[in-house]
């Protein structure tokens, strides 16, 4: 998490900035993206550069101020949407 905390809000939903980071993380994007409650698919689109929900955008900025952590995202049972 000491990496997240380094990215700045503003920064935070730039799509090289997500995938990279991503990656460092050495996470798939399942993985990563299911902590927020998105399909790989859908987080997919959002490095790509597809503009993302207003809820997804907060609780990824949250993630990299470090105001909640993988402990707090995991503690929630997302019930992901496959239409999309």
């Amino acid at each position: 998490m000491g990496q997240a905390q380094q990215i700045t809000q503003q920064d935070a939903l730039a799509p090289d900035v997500l995938r990279t980071f991503r990656k460092k993380q050495r996470e798939s994007q399942s993985r990563f993206w299911s902590r927020f409650g998105v399909t790989q698919s859908r987080g997919s689109r959002f490095e790509m550069g597809t503009e993302m929900p207003p809820t997804v955008a907060i609780l990824i900025k949250l993630y990299f101020a470090g105001v909640i952590t993988d402990r707090d995202l995991g503690g929630i049972h997302w019930q992901v949407i496959q239409g999309d």
